[in-house]
C-alpha cells in the first residue's frame, strides 16, 4: 500500500487493522464506511457513499475481487480489482508479500513488511499459541513444555486475543500497541498467524511454526525470523518436535 501512495491517499481496511496504517492521509474501517453493504440484496449503503467513491482518481481494491455482485454495483467507478490471494500451486506460486508488491508494480525486489515501532527491550519471551485455524496450531501442551525450558532465563509472557481462552495472557486490542510491545521481546514463538507476522514486521526475533500451510508462500520474513516447518506439504504441525523449535530459538541467539 505504501508503494501506491499519492499526493492524497486514503486506506480502507478491516477495522482492527486501522491502527497499523501509519503512512496514509486518512484511514477508515470498511464497516464504518458502509462499503460492506454494497451489492448485498435488500441492504442499502449509506447515502453519498457511491458519490464519494466516484470522487477518487483511482481505487485499487483487493476487497470485493471475488464478489460479482459488488463489482456490478460499482461498475463505472474508478476501481481496479486485484486478486486477493496468491496461487498456492503451479508455476504462479510465489511468496504472498512478493505477490502483492508485484501487483502494484513494485518490481522483482524481495518484499519484507515493516512496521516502525518505538520499543524498549523488555527481557521477556512471548508465546502466542493460537491462529485462525486449529490445524495450524502446535499443541498447547508442547508450548507448555517449551515454557519450562530456561530460555536464557527470560520471563515467558503468553499472548492471546480477546476470544482465545488462555489464563493470565497479555491481551492488547490495539494492533499497533501490540506490535510495539512485541518489538520489545527478546524472542517471539508462535504459529502461522497474523500475530506472528505482526511480531516479525515489528522487528522481534521470531520462531514461526508452520504446518500444514506452506511457508514458501505464507511465512513471515526478516533477518531475525526463523521458520520451523513440517518436512512435507500437508503434514500436521503436531509432528514438529520440541528439539526443532529449540534449535530455531538457539539460532536466534536467545537460548
Amino acid at each position: 500500500m505504501q508503494f501506491l501512495r499519492a499526493a492524497y491517499t486514503e486506506v480502507w481496511v478491516a477495522s482492527q487493522n486501522v491502527p497499523l496504517v501509519r503512512f496514509a492521509d486518512c484511514v477508515r474501517g470498511i464497516a464504518s464506511t458502509g462499503l460492506d453493504l454494497v451489492g448485498i440484496p435488500g441492504r442499502e449503503p449509506p447515502a453519498g457513499l457511491l458519490e464519494r467513491l466516484a470522487g477518487f482518481d483511482s481505487i485499487v481494491s483487493w476487497y470485493g475481487a471475488n464478489r460479482p455482485e459488488f463489482r456490478a454495483a460499482v461498475e463505472g467507478l474508478p476501481f481496479e480489482f486485484l486478486p486477493a490471494l496468491p496461487a498456492e500451486t503451479g508455476d504462479a506460486r510465489v511468496h504472498a508479500a512478493d505477490f502483492y508488491l508485484r501487483q502494484v508494480g513494485g518490481g522483482s525486489e524481495l518484499a519484507v513488511p515493516r512496521i516502525p515501532c518505538a520499543s524498549t527491550p523488555g527481557g521477556f519471551a512471548v508465546i502466542h499459541p493460537f491462529s485462525g485455524s486449529a490445524r495450524k496450531n502446535w499443541p498447547l501442551e508442547r508450548y507448555r513444555e517449551l515454557e519450562r525450558v530456561p530460555l536464557a532465563r527470560l520471563r515467558v509472557r503468553w499472548c492471546a486475543g480477546a476470544q482465545e481462552a488462555l489464563e493470565n495472557a497479555v491481551r492488547i486490542h490495539d494492533l499497533y500497541e501490540l506490535a510495539c510491545w512485541l518489538a520489545g521481546a527478546s524472542v517471539y514463538i508462535g504459529n502461522d498467524s497474523g500475530i506472528t507476522h505482526l511480531a516479525a514486521a515489528a522487528g522481534a526475533p521470531v520462531a514461526a511454526l508452520f504446518g500444514p500451510t506452506d511457508p514458501a508462500i505464507w511465512a513471515p520474513r526478516g533477518p531475525r525470523v526463523r521458520v520451523v516447518a513440517t518436512t512435507r506439504a500437508g503434514e500436521p504441525i503436531g509432528n514438529l518436535t520440541l528439539a526443532a523449535v529449540l534449535e530455531a530459538i538457539v539460532w536466534l541467539g536467545v537460548a
